[in-house]
């Protein structure tokens, strides 16, 4: 077995080098720059107006909430199941190991490809309700690999290279569902479990599996239904821990902020001095690791915001908006503050103090508590990664059913509902730096397509925002955009308008 895993190290990290090269940064933050040009710089110029319809919508706006009788859900739950796929272990351990690997300057990196994949999230789920159809079931089918085979693939020329991306798309976000979606997020459970109360990995193995067959065998539905009542604790908890620290450390806000700023821009001394290759180390692993996160470049999400009652894209879209603010806006930046406000990374080189060089990034964040609150602290972090993690599981398994039906059909889901329960097993006892460099090298691997077909569907993201646009701020009498299909379209069109505008 040791053979074996060592010898998938070695091809994991060959492929890995390419689909987290320059050359794919790059068209990451190209796609989150053409976006947000495109779109006017919708995220800040109408900040106010996608605030109201997201998050304020949640406490006044009834169909914003409601549950559905039919097999869509509601906006909120939409939100939850993709918040739960992304507020993850990525937003306690990955941004540890950003720090850990790029130093302070890797966190605002984050923020920057966070900034510009507010655009493309928003992107990928206004395409995901205007090319989503329904399938046998009467289940709502959307994601990447729709808009690639009927966005992309309705272009002249394209019919061909639409549906191999497409095929592309599922075929690595079905392997990605075992990374990204489930073994890196185990292993964490599985690790903090062990450091902090002593479970034995494959008892905590055990556990989660259980309770996650539990919940995925019942689809969507259920799927939903639990993380709506667990995505709100567990932020809010871990925002209530995090915030608390902020003020136990405010008097190292100045600090900490400007080591952020120069560590960006290698304007500090670098680990060995070579202050280049500092630049590097924080530029990519802050874009990796915000990436992971937030997971927008990825078309993940869209699947499920895709099942949403909504039939105004832009309005879908705008929750994707603010699934990357809460994520790594908010989230991470409150555990990158706490970790470099605790004294236990050098501020200058971003390398952790001598006295703490043994901590590792699956338990930096817990040492911060511990330092603050005791074994209290330490049980802390280990009962959020836990909830955050358990969460994600949930949501990566609705995307990886999504994909699994793409390719083979819907009879074939059950299988692969479980494979993915037994697989947690596997993700609770493998390796850390495996099961995390697997899911670093799957997400790169699916980002390609997707972002292929955005750039080629950008003029058809940009023609939706200026419909939605003239008739909610202009008030002119404009067909609405709501589908690719006319068939669709129509049926949106004669449906009951319960969404309420300006």
């Amino acid at each position: 077995m040791e053979g074996f895993l060592k010898g998938l190290a070695d091809v994991n990290g060959a492929v890995n080098g390419v689909v987290w090269g320059v050359p794919a940064l790059a068209l990451l933050a190209f796609v989150g720059v053409l976006m947000t040009v495109l779109t006017k710089v919708f995220q800040v110029t109408h900040l106010g107006h996608w605030m109201k319809k997201t998050i304020g919508a949640v406490f006044k706006d009834k169909h914003v909430t409601t549950h559905t009788s039919d097999k869509s859900i509601s906006q909120f739950q939409s939100l939850c199941t993709a918040l739960a796929a992304t507020v993850g272990t990525g937003n306690i351990v990955g941004v540890a190991g950003a720090i850990l690997m790029g130093g302070p300057g890797a966190v605002f990196w984050m923020w920057v490809m966070a900034f510009l994949g507010m655009m493309t999230n928003y992107s990928e789920n206004v395409l995901g309700i205007y090319y989503r159809r329904k399938n046998s079931a009467g289940e709502w089918s959307g994601g990447a690999m729709y808009y690639l085979r009927d966005g992309l693939g309705s272009k002249k020329g394209c019919k061909g290279i639409g549906k191999v991306l497409a095929g592309l798309f599922a075929f690595f976000c079905l392997f990605a569902s075992f990374g990204i979606g489930n073994m890196t997020q185990v292993n964490a459970i599985s690790g903090n479990m062990m450091n902090v109360f002593g479970v034995p990995t494959w008892v905590t193995g055990v556990v989660i599996m259980v309770l996650v067959g539990l919940v995925v065998v019942g689809g969507l539905k259920r799927i939903a239904s639990v993380t709506e009542k667990i995505v709100p604790f567990m932020v809010i908890l871990y925002m209530i821990g995090t915030i608390t620290i902020f003020f136990l450390h405010i008097d190292q806000f100045v600090p900490v902020f400007k080591a952020i700023f120069k560590g960006a821009f290698g304007m500090q001394a670098a680990a060995g001095g070579v202050v280049g290759y500092g630049i590097k180390l924080a530029i990519e692993w802050g874009m990796k690791r915000g990436v992971f996160s937030n997971e927008a470049g990825l078309g993940s999400s869209v699947m499920v915001h895709s099942n949403s009652n909504v039939k105004e894209p832009v309005k879908q879209g705008m929750w994707g908006i603010f699934e990357v603010f809460a994520d790594t806006i908010i989230v991470c930046t409150l555990t990158a503050f706490a970790v470099l406000s605790s004294g236990l990374i050098d501020l200058q080189t971003g390398q952790l103090m001598d006295a703490f060089s043994n901590l590792t990034k699956n338990d930096l964040v817990a040492t911060v508590f511990q330092q603050k609150f005791g074994v209290i602290g330490s049980g802390f972090i280990a009962v959020s990664i836990m909830l955050f993690a358990f969460s994600t599981v949930l949501g990566w398994s609705h995307y990886g059913t999504k994909a699994c039906e793409y390719m083979l059909g819907e009879k074939w889901t059950i299988i692969y509902r479980v494979l993915f329960v037994a697989a947690v097993f596997g993700g609770a006892v493998m390796g850390d730096n495996l099961a995390w460099d697997l899911a670093d090298t799957f997400n790169g691997l699916m980002m390609i397509p997707n972002l292929i077909g955005v750039i080629a569907l950008s003029g058809i993201v940009a023609k939706i925002t200026k419909n939605y646009i003239d008739r909610t701020f202009r008030k002119l009498d404009v067909k609405p955009m709501y589908s690719a299909f006319p068939d669709v379209q129509a049926a949106q069109e004669a449906a009951p308008d319960t969404e309420e505008d300006e």
